[in-house]
């Protein structure tokens, strides 16, 4: 039986049946949210995984946030100040600001946590690579003297999504960037309950009364970060039709990412509304290991390239023929300002050219192990397609399907298969997280210092640093266009298509802004 097919069938059988029931008594004072898959790592400078970074917005804040149209604004900040040649900022701190333990934010803090970002992040170590010296004249004043101007400073300081340059104390930003924290001190408006948290089941958040939010309209990340609700919970449950089943009954008031499946069934509901937040949606991604064998041959990743039929995998992953995927060839996503779709010719979902191709390269039959989550409908189905492909062009594929939580983990592992590492990843990812070079893990050959997969590309470096120093706007795009295609050529990752997501909750919560995440602030109780 297909999974999706088993999905239909459990979710007829269980949804006569109430959820397991999440208690009531504080439903006035509690909102109460499903999340996207399990909150398996809570460091959001050690992954780049999505809920993550949605729990890193609830507990920390940041320097800079951006607008609706990803324009950056002032958010812990109260201004800055930029020196004529543009070595020199001098950013200066709201006043007031405290973290979750009582103790002042500095700027020796802010110094710290952006330090320890720009060791994993890719917009962060462009910018890093001009950093001549960072100070702190005082608790409230930052100041970044560069080896030339960078003159996206605040587009990396505002960074939204995933891998955000969130402030948290300088104790706890000076750990090693390649170990995980675990102390969640930060001074955004929610805190952390560790005492109450249960990787699996349940994560809780309570108001911060020492958040002082800003005056502007929120939007997107930035403005007043309003804290509504004095508690917030996070229930991760079984499988979906125990979570539509909750919706349904007002068990739990937002689900973040409902099963395609499902829709329907919730569109029926009067109690509930959907709504697509993010309109420019998600891209759906294929990663392969590089470095190790079969895919450290990028003569055999093309040949994987040259299999893919991205409507087989929107059908798996979204179902149908739906309005909301759609397919394009290119790893800047639809709806950014450098997609161009390159084709068929380099992605024509041809299982013979694959096959061909296979050969060619020499391919000896080595194990390609797929890690897989089962209990992230986004993504699970897309390597299960994959798995399916790569056995008809005549791969050796060992599909090893697990939690979410375990494919976060096991996806740091650079050892080869025979020593619990991995070939082959699917993952999603913001339109508007992938937009350009600067931001984009998509085209960044980092080796080793990059996203899991670990491509190495010099060239692509080069033209992203490039990018950042270009003079105009049509040099950009000259740019872009050769790096996107670059990547695509020597297959750092391979598009699967795009899709929005209808995020749905009770008709009783008001206040859920536009942007691609379930943020809590401005959300209310009708």
């Amino acid at each position: 039986m297909k999974r999706r097919d088993f999905l239909a069938a459990a979710t007829a059988a269980a949804l006569p049946i109430a959820a397991p029931a999440v208690a009531q008594n504080t439903r006035a004072s509690t909102l109460r949210l499903v999340p996207q898959a399990n909150l398996a790592v809570l460091d959001p400078i050690f992954t780049t995984a999505t809920v993550t970074g949605n729990h890193g917005y609830y507990v920390f804040d940041t320097l800079y946030g951006v607008d609706a149209e990803l324009k950056p604004k002032p958010q812990m900040a109260e201004g800055h100040e930029v020196s004529a040649d543009g070595l020199t900022w001098r950013i200066r701190l709201r006043e007031g600001l405290k973290f979750h333990d009582g103790t002042p934010v500095r700027a020796v803090d802010c110094i710290a946590s952006i330090q320890r970002w720009c060791a994993r992040e890719p917009f962060g170590q462009l910018m890093i690579r001009q950093a001549e010296e960072w100070s702190a004249p005082d608790d409230r004043t930052m100041v970044i003297r560069l080896k030339r101007p960078f003159p996206l400073m605040l587009d990396a300081l505002a960074k939204p999504d995933s891998s955000v340059p969130f402030i948290m104390p300088e104790r706890i930003a000076r750990t090693d960037p390649n170990r995980a924290i675990t102390e969640m001190i930060g001074s955004g408006p929610y805190r952390f309950l560790a005492n109450e948290f249960n990787s699996g089941s349940k994560v809780v958040y309570e108001k911060f009364d020492g958040y002082i939010p800003r005056q502007e309209t929120p939007t997107w990340t930035s403005g007043g970060k309003v804290a509504h609700f004095p508690r917030i919970e996070w229930h991760i449950l079984p499988d979906a039709a125990t979570a539509a089943a909750a919706l349904q009954a007002g068990e739990v008031d937002w689900w973040e990412r409902p099963h395609p499946d499902l829709q329907a069934l919730l569109a029926r509901s009067r109690d509930i509304r959907r709504e697509v937040t993010d309109t420019a949606g998600r891209l759906a991604v294929m990663r392969m290991n590089c470095l190790h064998p079969p895919f450290d041959d990028v003569r055999i990743r093309r040949a994987v390239r040259l299999s893919v039929a991205q409507e087989e995998y929107m059908r798996a992953s979204r179902g149908g023929d739906s309005p909301d995927w759609s397919v394009g060839r290119s790893l800047w996503p639809r709806h950014t300002p450098y997609f161009e779709d390159l084709g068929a010719s380099v992605m024509p979902g041809d299982l013979d050219r694959a096959r061909a191709a296979l050969r060619e390269a020499g391919y000896a039959g080595q194990k390609a192990v797929i890690i897989n989550p089962t209990d992230f409908p986004d993504i699970g189905p897309l390597g299960q397609v994959s798995a399916d492909r790569l056995k008809r062009i005549g791969m050796n594929v060992e599909l090893a399907e697990t939690d979410w939580g375990t494919v976060v983990q096991r996806r740091t592992n650079r050892e080869p298969v025979e020593r619990g590492g991995w070939s082959m990843l699917h993952t999603t990812g913001g339109a508007s997280a992938w937009a350009n070079p600067a931001i984009s893990f998509l085209v960044r050959g980092q080796g080793e210092r990059g996203w899991f997969g670990w491509w190495k590309n010099d060239k692509a470096e080069q033209l992203a640093e490039d990018w950042v120093n270009a003079p105009d706007e049509a040099r950009q795009r000259a740019i872009a266009s050769e790096l996107g295609k670059l990547a695509l050529e020597d297959v750092s990752f391979v598009p699967l298509g795009q899709f929005v997501i209808r995020t749905a909750f009770r008709r009783d919560i008001t206040g859920i802004l536009p942007g691609s995440s379930p943020y809590p602030w401005n959300v209310r109780r009708a």
